[in-house]
């Protein structure tokens, strides 16, 4: 009940507009599909991915800072942080048993043979799209335990695409053909309230001394 009067409260620091603009970006959010980056060196394509993932509707990001650990550039976020839940992780196993546990299927990203085409693709289930780094790829951690592969299908000279432009494709094509789908893609009625409360805090400024004030109350 407390998070409730406080959630009404601070909602009177936003404007109608802005209250209007959660309810209308959250009907489309899902965590149905999640992303999840391996390793990726340049640190300006992790930022891409998760701003790729904000405006197709990805509300989870896991990202695996194993070999290389780097802050995300907030020039090609964009604010997209601010808005996504990203979820970092120290191993590949981490990550990879923590989406299993949670009942993910894990879709490695790879331009193998065996690969299955992005356009014959559906996910059925709940299901983690695994990125890796831009040399090397996906680990072989990744490959052993993935579910499926999947690649874009190309006709040109080139045999594969920047890391993040690949993201962008394959999270865009997959979250239009979930939400034009009969899966429960949404997000529950208290997953929505806990955004919509965590984002109504993030767009207050000095919004701690605000929250402590109403408490002492």
């Amino acid at each position: 009940m407390q998070n409730n009067d406080l959630f009404t409260y601070l909602q009177g620091y936003l404007t109608e507009e802005r209250k209007e603009r959660f309810l209308e970006v959250l009907k489309n959010r899902t965590k149905f599909l999640t992303v999840a980056i391996e390793d990726v060196y340049q640190m300006h394509n992790t930022s891409a991915i998760i701003r790729s993932c904000d405006v197709f509707g990805i509300q989870e990001v896991h990202v695996v800072e194993d070999r290389f650990s780097k802050r995300l550039d907030k020039n090609i976020a964009v604010g997209a942080e601010q808005w996504v839940d990203v979820h970092k992780y120290q191993s590949t196993g981490e990550c990879v048993s923590r989406l299993k546990g949670r009942g993910y299927q894990i879709m490695a990203t790879t331009p193998h043979d065996d690969s299955l085409l992005l356009p014959d693709f559906f996910p059925k289930k709940q299901t983690a799209l695994f990125f890796g780094t831009e040399k090397e790829g996906l680990s072989e951690e990744v490959m052993q335990q993935a579910d499926g592969f999947l690649k874009i299908p190309m006709v040109g000279f080139s045999e594969s695409l920047n890391v993040s432009v690949s993201a962008a494709i394959i999270i865009q094509e997959l979250a239009h053909k979930v939400r034009n789908s009969n899966v429960n893609w949404q997000l529950s009625e208290d997953e929505i309230f806990e955004k919509r409360f965590d984002w109504t805090k993030k767009s207050i400024k000095s919004v701690e001394g605000i929250i402590e004030r109403y408490l002492s109350k």
